[in-house]
């Protein structure tokens, strides 16, 4: 390999990197969690993580079931007046888990937190023979370039910004085969021909911007849904207020703020909760009434209850699609994925061709006149 192409696979390996981080940051803005990286703001994780620190943040549904030793960032109801905290899980109980900073000497239950639920955890800190993985300052960048870049993504409905981005992410497809590099001489192509590039580059490009917005798509609208139930002497009449061991159901409305159908599988996240229905096919505009169904504690007391809600879009059979998500829910996500792949490929080549493409440099030719041309 000789020193050009060592910087030019070191300068590729980099953007790849910087990109990534990038997209997991404007994706942790939509979503409200961290998504690839994450960081304290605080020292109560000291000296495991710094203040400002980085740590490889893993998503609960790929992470696992939680156990004790783990460092989990969960929806907190207390402290910090509520929002995301990243504490060990050092016990637990038929509540839930027991959290805790490993530079405090009091558990987080102590300071009133309710125990943590696994509706409330929605990522893991990676770590390795014990060892969470930090990034050095990490919070500092993260903190400005969240702030600036994915501000707008914040303006959009989580309910059809996947929606937006699939269009978005198309557009961007069709556009990038006919505009090409304008007002700027190419240097480097294949094969060392001007004004050249290869079919497959734009494949690739189509392929990460439409299958990330699909992805998008699945995951936005997707989450964990929180109910509260309440014991009483003395019920209020209210549906989540019952007597003491008794049973308290309420329901939701479950909606498909997109184009294109998907299936919505409900499933509870906490002890003591049922779902139904537990798969309910939408398609584009549909909505669907969802019923949650509570168990109240023996005693006088609230309690916090979860339901999880999985949406793939439905380029799958529904039996598939079910059947896979009850192996691990990633592999659900990846089959979609690979479908969105072919299509993505197929439309490729049949829009493009194979081999090479000339792009066109050429001032005073419309867009429009280059789309008309391409599909001609």
């Amino acid at each position: 390999m000789s020193p050009v192409s060592g910087r030019s696979l070191l300068g590729t390996a980099a953007t790849i990197i910087f990109v990534a981080l990038v997209v997991g940051l404007l994706a942790g803005q939509v979503l409200g969690q961290p998504v690839f990286v994450g960081y304290v703001t605080t020292d109560s994780m000291e000296p495991t993580i710094d203040a400002s620190d980085g740590f490889v943040a893993v998503p609960s549904f790929l992470a696992g079931e939680p156990e004790v030793g783990d460092v989990v960032v969960f929806d907190a109801r207390e402290l910090h007046d509520g929002g995301l905290t990243t504490h060990r899980i050092v016990g637990e109980t038929e509540d839930g888990y027991i959290t805790k900073g490993d530079a405090n000497s009091f558990t987080d239950q102590d300071a009133e937190e309710p125990p943590v639920n696994d509706g409330q955890i929605v990522a893991h800190a990676l770590q390795i023979d014990g060892e969470v993985v930090t990034i050095p300052h990490l919070g500092t960048v993260v903190g400005t370039v969240q702030s600036i870049v994915a501000a707008p993504f914040g303006m959009l409905d989580q309910r059809s910004a996947g929606t937006v981005l699939i269009g978005v992410g198309i557009a961007l497809f069709l556009l990038a085969g006919v505009v090409g590099e304008r007002g700027r001489r190419v240097t480097r192509r294949s094969r060392n021909r001007p004004n050249v590039v290869a079919i497959r580059t734009l494949v690739t490009f189509a392929v990460v911007i439409v299958v990330g917005a699909a992805t998008a798509a699945m995951v936005l609208p997707a989450g964990v849904h929180e109910f509260g139930v309440a014991a009483a002497e003395e019920p209020t009449g209210e549906p989540n207020v019952v007597e003491p061991g008794g049973t308290a159901t309420v329901s939701y409305d479950t909606h498909n703020g997109g184009f294109l159908p998907v299936l919505v599988i409900n499933e509870p996240a906490s002890k003591g909760t049922a779902v139904e229905p537990k798969e309910v096919v939408l398609g584009g505009g549909e909505r669907a009434e969802t019923t949650v169904t509570m168990a109240a504690p023996d005693e006088p007391a609230t309690r916090l209850r979860h339901v999880r809600e999985s949406r793939y879009l439905l380029l799958l059979p529904p039996r598939v699609v079910a059947a896979l998500h009850a192996i691990h829910p990633l592999l659900a996500l990846l089959a979609v994925d690979a479908v969105v792949t072919a299509f993505v490929v197929s439309a490729s080549v049949a829009v493009f061709g194979t081999g090479h493409l000339r792009l066109r440099s050429r001032d005073d030719l419309p867009v429009l006149t280059r789309l008309r041309r391409r599909f001609r």
